[in-house]
């Protein structure tokens, strides 16, 4: 049988109808993703596909290092083509890793290739998909219109311009490129100069002098009017853990002079910090209708010696297995208290964690907003079937699948869009074979409603995206 065909996933009658006939031509809202926006507005165009492929892809390098080929094939300096090759290697080695059917797709959809990658093939490829790009088919906002991306949600600095977000609003795209608010940099305070100087930007960038914990949150608070006036219903938080230490406005005042002072806080003060810029961001999310993403769980640069090298985000990272519901409970709680729990999207990169997070989040809907509380479709190394369906299960066993918002990308590639296809195709395979054995009525009303929404018009309703 042909590799990845038409029916691919698709175990059954219903699965297949449900595919074909609802998932596969819903539009895309990718509202989280790692996308340059300087390379969606300037449309760039790719001189390979080893700059389009491999680039900044941390998937990849980790199975390239896994498989044995050295580091200057990965991220070094060696010709394109020379890295194209040791991926071609490492592909076949890829079998039951998602990679395997991630790059297949990824030939399918943005290529038109149905060679299956490997040393005997990649000559044929390399030429193949180089003469691809070599058209403006594939520049960037080409690839936006050939997947139906209504919607892509990059991730930014409180103190970014947002120029390029607003140039490519200007050009009239059918993709709305809108910011995401992740003030990560704000809590980081492991190195203090580098919190100090990222501090200065801020203050350049909101026209403000920081000379207190007030005029640090102020200056905050302007961002996010800014992000807010450009398009931005979102803010994103990336935690090893979720923190909750309460922190009155002394208490801040004393920490933000002992940090503009080079002076390192305690462990104790720095969760203060932390939980004090989450609940404020919290309270401006709850106050304009954004949602608050939380991202939980990942350990990372945990090989010293490539971090000094190579930096962050370079495929060194790995599961947390620390506790995750306690302080969550406490931070959220603090927040409804006050009536100013914005809508929140939990993953967890430990998929251990997802029962407990789903359960938390079921004390925290509030009868309003249908499906404010949501669990994040299965992230980084939980986007593989098995992941994807732990997170399908879980939510479906102890919450709401019906008002699931979705599958994202989370990537820095713009060949990752078939991620959504993907995904689909595990969503109707398991929505499917529920059908087939019995365990859901056979109703194509509520089939195709479930579906439709799952795929987008959940996404469409809860972001609340400006058109």
């Amino acid at each position: 049988m042909k590799y990845l065909h038409a029916d691919f996933l698709l175990p059954n009658r219903t699965a297949q109808r449900l595919y074909h006939e609802v998932a596969a031509g819903q539009p895309i809202i990718d509202y989280h993703c790692h996308l340059p926006p300087e390379e969606v507005a300037d449309n760039v165009g790719f001189e390979s596909i080893t700059q389009i492929g491999l680039g900044g892809d941390h998937y990849k390098w980790r199975a390239m290092r896994a498989a044995g080929e050295p580091e200057q094939l990965i991220t070094g300096d060696a010709d394109p083509k020379d890295k194209f090759l040791a991926w071609a290697r490492t592909v076949p080695q890829t079998v039951r890793n998602p990679l395997h059917h991630w790059t297949h797709l990824e030939l399918k959809r943005c290529f038109d290739c149905d060679l299956v990658l490997g040393p005997d093939t990649a000559e044929e490829i390399w030429k193949w998909t180089n003469a691809k790009l070599a058209t403006p088919e594939l520049s960037t906002q080409n690839i936006l219109k050939k997947f139906d991306v209504r919607v892509v949600g990059t991730t930014d600095d409180p103190a970014d311009t947002l120029e390029h977000h607003a140039a490519f609003a200007a050009a009239e795209h059918p993709t709305r490129m809108c910011p995401t608010y992740r003030p990560d940099k704000a809590t980081a305070t492991a190195d203090l100069s580098a919190w100090n100087a990222w501090t200065n930007k801020l203050a350049a960038a909101s026209g403000k002098s920081l000379d207190s914990a007030g005029d640090f949150i102020d200056a905050l608070q302007q961002r996010h009017d800014f992000f807010h006036d450009n398009g931005c219903r979102l803010t994103d938080h990336g935690l090893e853990s979720v923190p909750f230490a309460p922190c009155s406005d002394a208490q801040a005042a004393a920490i933000f002079t002992k940090l503009r002072n080079g002076d390192a806080p305690t462990a104790s003060e720095a969760e203060q910090w932390m939980t004090y810029i989450l609940q404020h961001v919290g309270r401006w999310n709850a106050a304009k209708g954004w949602t608050m993403q939380f991202h939980i769980g990942p350990i990372r640069n945990n090989n010293s010696r490539m971090f000094e090298q190579l930096g962050p985000d370079t495929g060194y990272d790995a599961m947390l297995d620390e506790p995750v519901a306690r302080k969550t409970i406490s931070l959220l709680g603090s927040l409804a208290c006050e009536d100013a729990l914005p809508k929140c999207i939990f993953y967890h990169i430990n998929p251990a964690m997802l029962y407990p997070l789903a359960t938390l989040m079921g004390s925290f809907q509030d009868g309003k907003t249908a499906g404010k509380m949501q669990l994040g479709s299965g992230w980084w190394h939980v986007d593989t079937l098995h992941g994807m369906r732990a997170q399908i299960e879980t939510l479906s066993s102890v919450g709401l699948l019906s008002q699931f918002v979705g599958m994202l990308t989370d990537s820095r590639s713009f060949l990752s869009f078939p991620r959504h296809e993907y995904f689909r195709r595990l969503l109707c395979n398991i929505i499917g074979s529920d059908v087939e054995a019995g365990l859901i009525p056979d109703d194509k009303a509520l089939l195709n409603h479930l579906i439709s929404g799952i795929c987008y018009e959940n996404a469409h309703r809860y972001f609340g995206f400006p058109d």
